[in-house]
């Protein structure tokens, strides 16, 4: 898929949802963060797939966290967004 028009399709999923943050919302999903645990996780595989020593199974669940984790980031910059427009 074209990155700008993956864009465009997670704005027009995602921006009503941020809408509807308040500022105590945003600021809780900004403060959200990955368990020590699972990042531990997520370096592990890291390190493997950089060696290119994933198997199939560790690839489907390191590409599942990497895209749960864009999702984590694309969400806290629209919730800091809303935090710096409406704290002007």
């Amino acid at each position: 898929m074209v990155s700008g028009l993956k864009n465009s399709i997670l704005d027009a999923i995602l921006d009503p949802l941020a809408d509807c943050f308040t500022p105590e919302v945003a600021r809780r999903i900004v403060s959200v963060s990955i368990d020590p645990a699972r990042q531990a996780q997520i370096n592990r595989l890291a390190a493997k797939a950089n060696e290119g020593l994933l198997s199939d199974a560790e690839r489907a669940e390191y590409e599942e966290f990497i895209e749960a984790m864009d999702l984590l980031a694309i969400v806290k910059a629209k919730a800091q967004l809303i935090l710096a427009v409406r704290d002007r």
